[in-house]
């Protein structure tokens, strides 16, 4: 249930209410016994007379699980309201947004159990309530709230049928928002009748609207959290005796592993029900309740002479955008000893947090082994990639404006002394790796930058002494030097998805060989996630963005340069100009050319005329058994379904430029078979000249090169189009996308093959995919989100 924002031309509301499937392996209800620590507030009592006729668990969270929390989860929920936990909704609603790109000064953080730990708290910071107000002595009935009123609207004025919905909607993501409070809800529904809940979707059934009505009179109680079942106090005390040893060494380990892991939902591989925690940091030991150390950034200082690290029980939704599980298994314990503990290595003094060391894990880092480090990432490498392309923003953060449409991802050996993973050479260089931080910035975040690619270019230049130095050492190893996942970690191999600004990164190579490629070593890694992960912060000002955005700009353009140097010498500066085209040298500098080059052979031996082609074809033979292969095409069981659809993954051109970034397309097998439908994802590939630059995108835009990748399964938290097609039909509705020739084009293909936001059936087929989706991916699925669902 949503507020939402609204363009100039109409002025805002709500957002859209969403989805998830009844009956889809709902999360289990959230625990709260390791966390009694005035952070949370007492579970909402009833504020109606009697008992409470309405269970906020078994009634209401289910429905709003289905139809409102993918619009209203994370920061960019509408007006900040976030309705995947009770807290959330007793939270309430503000009017000042979480992304703005032109604010010159930081904002103070309002995220949700860490910033406020009481209602009142929240209303200090400027939140306000969206429940129904208590009744008193003089109201016979209770006075409806904004979410009561949002709801009735809707009733009152249904969805209208007509597809695409008319311009009074405003669909687009940087729509102004407009939050009506309880007394301005009036003039709210006066001037957009249309935009009750859920705006822009069909509206809930009457089983559904009386039942939320219900609870909202009843004063909107939650109760307490059911107590965690057996077997998960155990655990948790195990894994919290592991990460709070009192030896210099076991801290100075669990504080590596909480700046990686504090955005991942942690969960026991033996214990079912599949609870999640969070890895936090706490003033209290294990056995105490938690007293959570809140601070913007995972390295920030804690404030207090000793840290322990704890399991928190999540107690929201899970969203597929921030959803990133991690397991917790005996293997693990047992994998991060031998890393961590039983290394010859002495830890002389704990890391300070003073913001220039503690930015820097080369330095902050120094005692911990080079080699330790980096295979504890690699083990989890699609985990850490996808930190830093999901974020800890929620949605696509400023960096992915930064990166191509589709490319692959390969890692450096960790047993090879190539490149720059010498641990002597990282702590030789480590000044000239330093990190942006929010401190260092100007509110516009020039001066900083110019600061930072002259360490850029320091840096560029050692490693290329450093590379000629090895590069007999190079001719030896030939492939040697690329990580093949030790034969069965599918982390080997890791294919990115650019959707617009959001992205997805799964393993395996999904699609065709794309432009380009990305050598990642041990430094890169970690550069990437300190500037991205732990070092970013929603809440900054627009010079950190820039100098964010800018400084990725570096490291993707020395990931390139590891991939180029891989190729033959006489073709890697024409390739560097097809990945650039239009791009000043002294872009293309940084890449290969005056910053850094590699003049000589990297002793891999090339037989045919293509030479990008024949590497990606030795890269899969590296690869060989830890290839994942789950969304493959290729494997396709039904031959008639892969010969339709490979045709699609063949095409190129303008005429793909009409489809949208990411489309759910469900195929099934006929009105009267009981056969479970077939999912896939369809992906647009937007060509582009190049991606250097931080603005005017559309200038760069080669639609003659727009492509398709179409893969097995669903990809993507962000949905633009739902599309079901019968399976007879599925060469036609190839057909229709492959002769799309303007936007009425694109309306008939929707009018025949869509599942449209108008559709009487729209939240069937939602429910529907959501339950497919945790059916086949019960650890990793969340709920989507329809923020950026197509109006056409």
């Amino acid at each position: 249930m949503p507020l939402i924002g609204v363009n100039r031309r109409v002025t805002c509301l709500w957002l859209f209410m969403m989805v998830i499937s009844s009956g889809c392996a709902q999360p289990e209800r959230p625990w709260s016994g390791a966390s009694a620590d005035g952070r949370v507030t007492a579970a909402r009592a009833s504020l109606a007379d009697g008992v409470a006729t309405v269970s906020y668990w078994r009634d209401v969270k289910p429905i709003l699980e289905r139809r409102c929390v993918v619009c209203h989860g994370c920061y960019d929920a509408p007006c900040q309201l976030n309705l995947g936990a009770p807290q959330g909704i007793e939270r309430g609603a503000h009017k000042k947004k979480v992304y703005d790109a032109s604010r010159l000064l930081a904002v103070e953080p309002t995220r949700l159990f860490e910033d406020g730990a009481s209602e009142a708290d929240w209303r200090k910071k400027g939140f306000f309530s969206v429940l129904n107000p208590p009744a008193d002595g003089n109201t016979q009935a209770r006075q409806a709230g904004v979410l009561a009123q949002m709801l009735a609207l809707k009733r009152q004025h249904p969805l209208p049928t007509v597809a695409p919905l008319p311009a009074l909607f405003d669909f687009s993501l940087d729509r102004p928002q407009q939050c009506p409070t309880r007394e301005e809800f009036g003039d709210y529904a006066r001037l957009h009748p249309l935009w009750g809940m859920p705006y822009g979707l069909p509206g809930l059934t009457g089983q559904e609207h009386d039942l939320l009505m219900r609870w909202l009179d009843e004063g909107a109680p939650y109760g307490e959290f059911d107590p965690l079942p057996n077997g998960y106090a155990e655990r948790i005390a195990e894994w919290e005796a592991f990460l709070n040893g009192d030896s210099l060494k076991q801290q100075a380990m669990s504080r590596y592993l909480y700046e990686h892991l504090s955005l991942t939902s942690l969960y026991f591989d033996d214990l079912p029900h599949r609870q999640f925690f969070r890895l936090v940091r706490s003033r209290t030991p294990p056995g105490k309740p938690i007293d959570f150390i809140s601070t913007r950034r995972p390295y920030d200082d804690p404030g207090v002479e000793r840290v322990y690290y704890r399991l928190d029980p999540m107690r929201v939704s899970a969203l597929s955008k921030t959803h990133m599980p991690y397991e917790l298994s005996h293997a693990r314990r047992t994998r991060w000893t031998e890393l961590f503990l039983d290394v010859r290595y002495e830890v002389r003094s704990l890391p300070v947090y003073h913001p220039d060391v503690a930015s820097n894990p080369f330095i902050v880092y120094r005692d911990l082994p080079v080699s330790s480090r980096y295979r504890f990432l690699l083990d989890d490498a699609q985990t850490f990639v996808m930190q830093f392309i999901k974020g800890p923003v929620c949605r696509g953060q400023v960096a992915l404006s930064v990166i191509e449409e589709r490319f692959w991802i390969f890692f450096l050996d960790p047993d090879s002394s190539l490149l720059e993973a010498n641990a002597e050479f990282l702590a030789r260089e480590s000044k000239h790796l330093r990190l942006p931080t929010s401190e260092q910035v100007s509110p516009l975040g020039v001066l900083s930058w110019l600061e930072y690619s002259r360490l850029q270019k320091a840096f560029l230049k050692a490693k290329q002494r450093y590379l000629e130095e090895n590069r007999a050492q190079a001719e030896v190893e030939g492939l040697k030097f690329i990580w093949n996942g030790d034969g069965q970690n599918p982390s080997a191999a890791l294919t990115v998805l650019r959707h617009q600004d959001s992205a997805s990164v799964v393993k395996g190579l999904i699609g065709r060989d794309p432009k380009t490629a990305w050598l990642v070593s041990y430094q890169l890694l970690e550069r990437i996630h300190y500037l991205l992960v732990a070092g970013f912060d929603v809440f900054g000002n627009v010079g950190h963005q820039l100098d964010t955005r800018m400084y990725m700009d570096f490291l993707r353009m020395e990931a390139e340069f590891n991939f180029l140097v891989m190729l033959p010498k006489e073709v890697r500066e024409k390739e560097r100009d097809l990945w650039y085209r239009q791009a000043h040298q002294s872009v293309k500098d940084y890449v290969y050319g005056a910053h850094i080059d590699f003049p000589y052979e990297s002793g891999i031996e090339y037989r045919t005329a293509d030479p990008k082609a024949e590497l990606f074809e030795l890269l899969r033979t590296r690869l060989g058994g830890a290839l994942d292969r789950r969304h493959d095409l290729a494997l396709e069981p039904d031959a008639g379904l892969h010969r339709s659809l490979d045709v699609l993954t063949h095409a190129r051109g303008r005429s793909l430029s009409w489809m949208p970034e990411v489309a759910f397309l469900l195929v099934t097998d006929g009105r009267e078979s009981h056969a479970p439908p077939s999912l896939y994802t369809v992906i647009h590939d937007a060509g582009l000249s190049n991606i250097a630059a931080l603005f005017d995108e559309e200038k760069r835009r080669l639609p003659e090169e727009d492509a398709l990748t179409v893969a097995r399964g669903l990809i993507g938290a962000y949905p633009n189009a739902f599309y079901r097609v019968d399976r007879a039909g599925l060469p036609d509705f190839v057909k229709a996308v492959m002769e799309l020739a303007g936007e009425e084009d694109y309306r008939r293909l929707a009018e025949r093959f869509a599942v449209r936001r108008t559709d009487a059936s729209f939240w069937e087929h939602s429910d529907l995919l959501h339950r497919l989706y945790f059916e086949l991916s019960p650890i990793e699925a969340g709920l989507f989100d329809y923020n950026r669902l197509e109006n056409r």
